[in-house]
């Protein structure tokens, strides 16, 4: 075989390439044997690629020697030579012996020389001693199996100075410095340069591509979102239209609805905002307390769809089945199975399946319901040709989308006027506008500077009131109020000898009370900051927790009624569709350990002269009917004994545009005597049994007055440990039960059947006293037999009398 074309051959297969695989991996690998390599052919690329290519074998080689093995010659050759600067003296002596000696396979081994030869040209090694046995060896298994470049290591595995060679080979630049050195490093910082150009502008082109595809996503969103928003606007005011075109037809046909046969969906909810809902502990059973509405069906003509906020168990079920049976009508035995079996039939309760799917969201119950698809429709079929009307709780949003998809007027005020006048402040207006007597105090309060100047310009003029409240807007039930004493004030001494010495008088002019004035607004940030007290610690544990929310939602700074004596009742109205207002409950507030929340009352109340009490009402009711207010609505008052004047004020201090805990316990205790509540007089008229029948017939029964105690908040943690079958035996062996004959004892409203923290409670009897005691001697036995003195449990039992 001549030299050209095996100087040829070898120059197309010079490639130096390690074990195949990533770089990165090469370190973890050993050299494979000459023999077993497998190498792809060598591809008909330039020459300039074939100097890459052994330069990022070099590079590769580089990466991966340091874990390799080495063979390492044992023997000493008979014939070796050396190669000089990649070049063999084809006269010396030990050359032509080697040579002499392969002469029969001399072709085989020619390859393999000038592969070697080639090597060590483009690495500049300068001396290399080769093993002539060995490339003998190499020549024959190449030109056998190899139709490929030969990996270095079983090249340079020829040679007896192996280890002087490679650490040179695999030096770093070395290859630039061998045959074509600069034409390779010319080819390596051109091709490092154009994969830098492509790098750059793919990276380039990527930033903008992901550039690109994020705006493009976003203004998808965007639109999208925009087209769900004016979706949701153009539906919400559909069904706003729908809701006012539904309530003219209910307030033109009023009476009428009154009179006849008709349908009452109710569904106790609580719309209050995310926030406070998220705060409240036991959302469902809080707007389960209203259960009492089941006893709208004491009136003939009724028929009560009751929306339950939670899953009932059968002995809830079964104790309001059987509680709506017991009718206190005076008639005889056959027409009281007669009425049993048909007020069965004219109420039902409904969960939602939504119950099962938000467990955690705390939603009010008109959302709940709209996102209940299966009872929605079970109510349509209930109401299919029939006059129904949806009574609410506190007022949302999806309280139109319920009604509109039910097709039913509400028996209540839009969203957003009840939102607006709901608040403290908006009651405020409202009484004002109805010319009520008000605390002293100031609304729409947001900044701290503000706070302090009305507080010291409501102190000035005030000089008697001891106890300023706040009270945040959007907060109920007591849980968003404070209370300072002034006693605290270390000038308020130094006030008080000023007004004295002015007299009550002149200290209505500006220019006397300017000194106080300026007193009190150095001293008031300190004095709040100090003895502010939360009425409920357990919402805010400290003033200022309670303050940063106050400034945020905006709220009322009012005066405490200056007396000893304050007593505290709510008054029920129904503000009717066609202009009407009708007093429906009214009773003196009982409270618990916290004095500016009520857990129950006393019905009816006996504190105001109930005419005084009707025209505070009337005035109420109209002045919020000016405003579309309509539906149920809570008036909360305090009266006291003015001690300057020894006459009874009575300050409207609170409204509540919704359907009130004291209304749906009052409907059970109307159901269970069987009477009716006079506001007007406040009397609680209970027909009395007769026996004889045709007197009964010729003229109506006769009726006694009864006094009531309501408790619908009632807590206690033990109550959890009695099913409730077990606590109506512990009550019965105590003698706590309603007799049924004399309208007279004790009803118990249950609102869960898994927690069983919280019941409701109605004592009823001929006079208030014993009504007093008797819901106080409840209360202690229930605790003591449901507590021990190493558990006593958590509870607002201790009322009182």
């Amino acid at each position: 075989m001549g030299m050209g074309v095996s100087k040829s051959r070898c120059h197309k297969q010079l490639k130096l390439e390690t074990d195949p695989g990533p770089t990165h991996e090469g370190t973890d690998r050993e050299c494979t044997p000459p023999w077993t390599t497998k190498t792809p052919p060598p591809s008909t690329t330039s020459k300039s690629m074939d100097y890459k290519g052994m330069m990022q074998g070099s590079s590769r080689i580089s990466q991966s020697s340091l874990n390799l093995p080495v063979q390492v010659a044992v023997n000493i050759s008979k014939f070796p030579f050396t190669i000089i600067k990649g070049q063999i003296n084809p006269m010396a002596t030990d050359f032509c012996h080697f040579k002499q000696s392969f002469s029969l396979c001399w072709s085989s081994v020619v390859d393999a020389l000038e592969t070697l030869q080639k090597l060590l040209r483009d690495f500049a090694v300068p001396i290399a001693k080769v093993s002539g046995e060995r490339l003998a060896e190499f020549g024959h298994c190449w030109n056998n199996g190899w139709r490929r470049a030969p990996p270095l290591f079983g090249i340079l595995s020829v040679l007896e100075n192996q280890k002087e060679v490679l650490d040179l080979v695999l030096r770093p630049g070395q290859r630039y410095k061998g045959e074509g050195g600069v034409e390779v490093a010319a080819i390596h910082i051109q091709s490092c340069w154009r994969r830098y150009l492509a790098r750059t502008a793919y990276l380039s082109h990527y930033r903008r591509k992901w550039a690109a595809g994020t705006i493009a996503i976003s203004w998808l969103m965007h639109t999208q979102m925009r087209r769900v928003r004016k979706a949701l606007q153009a539906r919400r005011f559909r069904q706003l239209e729908n809701y006012r075109s539904r309530a003219q037809h209910l307030a033109a046909n009023w009476k009428h609805i009154q009179s006849s046969k008709r349908t009452i969906i109710h569904i106790p909810s609580l719309g209050y905002s995310q926030c406070q809902r998220l705060s409240l502990r036991g959302l469902d059973v809080l707007q389960n307390i209203q259960i009492g509405r089941l006893c709208d069906i004491r009136d003939q003509n009724v028929d009560v769809i009751y929306v339950c906020p939670r899953h009932l168990g059968e002995d809830v079920l079964h104790y309001y089945t059987s509680l709506l049976k017991c009718d206190g009508a005076t008639e005889g035995a056959d027409t009281a199975a007669t009425q049993a079996s048909s007020f069965m039939r004219r109420f039902i309760i409904l969960t939602p399946e939504a119950v099962d799917y938000f467990p955690t969201h705390n939603m009010c119950l008109s959302t709940i319901l709209k996102y209940s698809p299966r009872t929605l429709k079970r109510i349509k079929n209930l109401i299919q040709g029939k006059q129904a009307y949806i009574i609410g709780g506190v007022a949302h949003v999806d309280d139109l989308a319920v009604a509109d998809e039910l097709g039913v007027p509400i028996l209540g005020s839009e969203p957003a006027i009840a939102q607006l006048y709901c608040t403290k402040s908006g009651g405020k207006r409202i009484f004002t506008r109805a010319e009520v007597d008000v605390p002293p105090g100031q609304g729409d309060v947001y900044s701290l500077n503000q706070l302090h100047e009305t507080l010291a310009e409501l102190m000035s003029q005030n000089i008697d009131v001891q106890r300023w409240l706040f009270k945040m807007d959007s907060e109920h039930g007591g849980r968003g109020t404070a209370y300072c004493d002034i006693c605290h004030l270390s000038c308020y001494n130094w006030a008080l000898q000023e007004y004295h010495r002015y007299g009550p008088k002149l200290w209505n002019t500006k220019w006397i009370q300017e000194s106080v004035l300026l007193r009190y607004l150095d001293e008031i940030p300190e004095w709040l900051a100090r003895y502010a007290r939360p009425a409920k610690t357990s919402c805010y544990p400290n003033w200022a927790c309670f303050l940063k929310t106050f400034l945020r939602q905006g709220g009322v700074v009012e005066a405490f009624p200056p007396s000893d004596s304050v007593t505290c009742l709510t008054v029920d109205l129904l503000l009717e569709p066609g202009g009407e207002v009708t007093m429906l409950s009214c009773g003196d507030q009982l409270h618990g350990s916290c004095q500016l929340k009520a857990i129950g009352s006393s019905v009816p109340q006996t504190s105001v002269c109930p005419e005084t009490l009707r025209s505070i009402c009337m005035r109420v009711g109209q002045a919020c009917l000016q405003r579309l207010i309509v539906g149920y609505i809570s008036v909360d008052l305090a009266t006291f004994l003015n001690h300057s004047t020894k006459e009874q004020k009575v300050w409207a201090i609170d409204l509540d545009l919704t359907y009130s805990d004291q209304l749906a316990m009052t409907q059970m205790l109307l159901m269970m005597t069987g009477g009716s509540l006079n506001c007007s007089t406040g009397c609680l008229e209970v027909p009395v049994p007769v026996r004889d029948k045709s007197y009964q017939i010729a003229a109506k029964p006769p009726v006694v007055n009864h006094y009531a105690v309501i408790g619908s908040h009632l807590f206690h943690s033990n109550l959890s440990m009695l099913y409730h079958k077990v606590f109506f035996r512990m009550c019965k062996a105590h003698g706590i039960g309603f007799n049924m004959k004399s309208k007279q004892g004790t009803v118990f409203a249950l609102y869960d059947s898994s927690e069983r923290c919280r019941i409701g409670m109605i004592t009823v009897s001929q006079d208030l006293q014993g009504a007093l005691v008797t819901f106080a001697r409840n209360l202690s036995v229930i605790h003591q037999e449901i507590s021990s003195s190493k558990m006593q449990g958590e509870t607002n039992f201790k009322v009182p009398c």
